[in-house]
């Protein structure tokens, strides 16, 4: 038999669920602003109605409602979306950061930049082969040179000091990174332990999602979730969170990169000692940043080494404005610059200084290693200059004359690759002191055939074409611009090792042609002009940031999509919380109004029963 007080008990539970409903309706509304937030909802069910007997037999009653859980509005498969895109978000972000870095230490729009003083550069020998012997001129070059050198000096610290930054970054990165797998850790127990129960940890889900939104943004991830309701975490292969359990990250020990002068570092995997290697994220744009600015430091160390090796080359093709200018000496240097007419080192040489470089060490050689990308640098312990020519009988019956005018010498090699090479990039020493400007080799030396006074053809002898001669400076200005193919010369002076020459010659009658060989055909710009080669290698960067940009912006229209959609499950609506309210405080105020009107009936029935006849 159905209980007198029945309906009662089935008001109590309509007036808790409208309660607990409107309870989380107002939890929705607080937190409308909160952060990785997910819309959570009271499910409710009816509960077991009880049997009651009537005319046409047993009936069943309901007895009311009751909750059965409060679960969050989520959308996994757009939360894993959203994970996946973020980090591809991240990386590009990233770049663009560097990218803005590295425009701006190659920034030519002013008179500060790379760019500004190799024009300068090419002005200045310019002026000077019209004007060889102006002492105004040959100072200029000096100083542009100068100028050329620091601004590249500058150029490759700025990368250096990037490089450094973006190590340091990572290191930041590792960090929180470890920090955010400490919490996931955390995170799993605690909501292990809460729905041992069967309750659902909602608010602790939230706050786990939000970590992992935040740790997508480092690495690329893929999220796995346990019957018992723990995330596992795993990157690349490698679990990086597994229930409550996790890996941690670590810098190295910092590697000397004597190439780059710098510091270099790699993440491993501490509790394993294994290298960790992302595929996306952050972490992996910082890596890449690093590799990409090195890129940089080699080309700055490029065109450091077409200076050392190609322009040193065409320069000692000619002769400076110091000493006479009669026939050429032959003479021996001391190691330290200083030139004597004799092997006992005892009468100095007054002639013209002829076959000096115009960067680096006055007494090392400096020819370019393709296959290695780096210099070789000889240094040289006594130059002897030679006059002499072999001749040599074709089949035709022509004659091929090869002269030696060679500045040979032997001494010890050394390798000079990336920051090295750049670091070596100073004006020669002899150049830059006082006087040194008359060293400068505007002059072309030439090979010209003597004859007597009855014209007879005699013995070839090295000239000069006099003191206001500038054919060697339009060489040298034409190595700024001009690419290998359309580079020649009638230089006849060239460096060798002791084993072989570096020397192309070809046949003449009263001069003798030859092609700077070496170091016009395996030099460190390839075929291009130093300045088409810096040029281009801007004008990459620029095209690299810019479709970065393009790319970068493509990703944010992307992840706004995904988060919209994630945000139309697990968002709140204050529209729809505010109906909800209403809906829920008229259920409570309708349970109440019928729990009093259940208590008038008792009442009646209880008080009032029997009262008749009293």
């Amino acid at each position: 038999m159905r209980s007198t007080f029945a309906g009662l008990n089935t008001m109590v539970r309509g007036i808790y669920s409208n309660q607990l409903s409107l309870d989380t309706t107002g939890h929705n509304i607080t937190n409308a602003s909160t952060e990785g937030y997910s819309r959570q909802s009271v499910n409710l069910a009816a509960t077991r109605g009880q049997q009651v007997s009537s005319i046409y037999g047993q009936v069943m009653v309901g007895t009311g409602v009751d909750s059965t859980s409060i679960e969050r509005a989520r959308n996994v498969y757009a939360d894993k979306q959203y994970w996946s895109e973020t980090a591809q978000q991240q990386y590009y972000k990233t770049q663009q950061t560097n990218y803005d870095k590295v425009e701006a230490i190659f920034n030519d729009s002013g008179n500060t930049g790379v760019k500004n003083a190799l024009t300068e550069f090419y002005n200045a020998w310019n002026d000077l082969s019209t004007s060889a012997s102006t002492a105004s001129n040959r100072t200029a070059v000096i100083e542009k040179g100068n100028v050329l050198a620091d601004r590249i000096k500058t150029a490759s610290q700025q990368l250096q000091a990037q490089i450094n930054a973006q190590y340091d970054d990572m290191r930041l990165s590792v960090t929180q990174i470890n920090d955010y797998t400490d919490q996931l850790v955390k995170l799993n127990q605690n909501i292990m332990t809460t729905e041992a129960t069967g309750a659902s940890a909602n608010d602790l889900r939230d706050q786990r999602d939000l970590i992992v939104d935040n740790l997508s943004k480092y690495m690329n991830l893929n999220v796995y979730e346990d019957e018992k309701g723990m995330y596992s975490v795993v990157s690349n292969g490698i679990t990086m969170v597994n229930g409550i359990n996790k890996l941690t990250l670590e810098m190295s020990e910092p590697q000397t990169n004597e190439k780059y002068g710098i510091n270099d570092y790699t993440i491993n995997i501490k509790e394993s000692g294994i290298a960790y290697l992302p595929t996306n994220g952050s972490l992996k744009a910082q890596m890449d940043t690093i590799a990409e600015d090195k890129g940089y430091l080699d080309d700055m160390s490029n065109i450091a080494g077409f200076m050392l090796t190609t322009f040193n080359t065409m320069h000692q093709q000619g002769a400076g404005i110091d000493g006479t200018d009669s026939s050429l000496t032959e003479y021996y240097t001391d190691g330290n610059g200083k030139k004597y007419t004799d092997p006992a080192m005892t009468t100095e040489y007054t002639g013209p200084s002829y076959g000096e470089n115009f960067w680096g060490d006055n007494n090392t050689l400096y020819t370019w290693d393709a296959e290695n990308s780096c210099i070789k640098a000889t240094k040289v312990e006594k130059l002897k200059h030679e006059k002499d020519f072999t001749e040599t009988k074709n089949a035709d019956g022509t004659v091929t004359r090869t002269p030696k005018v060679t500045l040979s010498g032997t001494g010890t090699s050394s390798t000079l690759d990336g920051i090295n090479i750049i670091n070596a990039l100073t004006v020669n020493t002899a150049i830059s002191s006082t006087g040194g400007q008359n060293i400068i080799a505007a002059r072309k030396l030439t090979v010209e055939q003597t004859t007597d006074d009855n014209g007879k053809l005699g013995a070839y002898e090295v000239a000069l074409n006099g003191s206001g001669d500038g054919t060697n400076a339009t060489n040298l200005s034409t190595l700024i611009n001009m690419d290998q193919d359309n580079v020649t010369s009638t230089a006849n002076v060239v460096y060798s090792d002791g084993t072989a020459s570096f020397m192309d010659t070809t046949t003449a009658a009263d001069k003798i042609t030859a092609t700077l060989k070496n170091n016009m055909v395996s030099r460190s710009l390839d075929k291009d002009s130093v300045n088409a080669y810096y040029s281009a290698m801007v004008a990459q960067l620029g095209s690299d940031s810019e479709s970065l940009d393009d790319k970068a912006d493509a990703q944010d229209d992307l992840i706004l999509q995904i988060t919209n959609w994630r945000s139309s499950t697990s968002g709140v609506d204050w529209n729809e919380e505010l109906s909800n309210m209403i809906m829920f405080q008229k259920g409570y105020s309708a349970c109440s109004r019928c729990l009093t009107t259940m208590d008038e009936m008792l009442d009646k029935l209880i008080n009032s029963t029997g009262m008749v006849g009293r």
